[in-house]
């Protein structure tokens, strides 16, 4: 349950960005889309983009504080160039 305390009411939330987001690709790669209307779509979905990467940006630096507090600070940078050379990619 969300309260107008715990998030503004204009700020949509992760969820709700990922979905509108989802659509916009979709609506894109039908091809349909006038170009002047294509644009706008791609800078929406690019607004969203940014929208989601702070959302989970934020959701990390939380969880990071919460282990820390708790005193559990075993945290490791995540590496994909370590994990490839991990399974021989």
């Amino acid at each position: 349950m969300k309260t107008k305390t715990q998030k503004p009411e204009d700020t949509p939330d992760f969820e709700q960005s990922l979905t509108e987001l989802e659509s916009l690709v979709q609506k894109l790669e039908a091809g349909d889309v006038p170009l002047e209307e294509a644009l706008k779509t791609f800078e929406r979905g690019v607004a969203l983009t940014r929208q989601c990467q702070t959302a989970l940006r934020t959701a990390q630096q939380k969880v990071e504080v919460l282990l820390t507090k708790n005193g559990a600070e075993t945290l490791e940078p995540f590496d994909d160039d370590e994990d490839a050379d991990d399974t021989g990619r």
